[in-house]
């Protein structure tokens, strides 16, 4: 499973619509708006490259109102029992 984080720079005035726009798009399992230089986070979970290259520059680009999307493949996923023990100081 391949996981990209894409973020998405949209109209301003559009951001509920591309954002539900893109949730729809298969392929993509969560779309967030949020506070900061862009306007929504989606998550797309594919199988392989191919499907990345498909859902993102064939579809998701696409949708009216994305002005800009800036792609980052994730190559290793922690999960937050992971991440506590990684960080853990040695102390109960």
């Amino acid at each position: 499973m391949i996981t990209a984080i894409v973020f998405v720079h949209a109209e301003t005035s559009r951001i509920p619509e591309v954002a539900q726009q893109i949730a729809e798009i298969k392929g993509v399992t969560e779309v967030y708006s949020v506070t900061g230089q862009i306007d929504l986070i989606a998550i797309v979970r594919v199988r392989s490259h191919d499907e990345v290259a498909t859902t993102i520059a064939d579809r998701l680009n696409k949708v009216p109102g994305v002005i800009d999307t800036e792609t980052h493949i994730a190559f290793r996923s922690f999960s937050q029992h992971d991440l506590e023990a990684a960080f853990s100081l040695g102390g109960s």
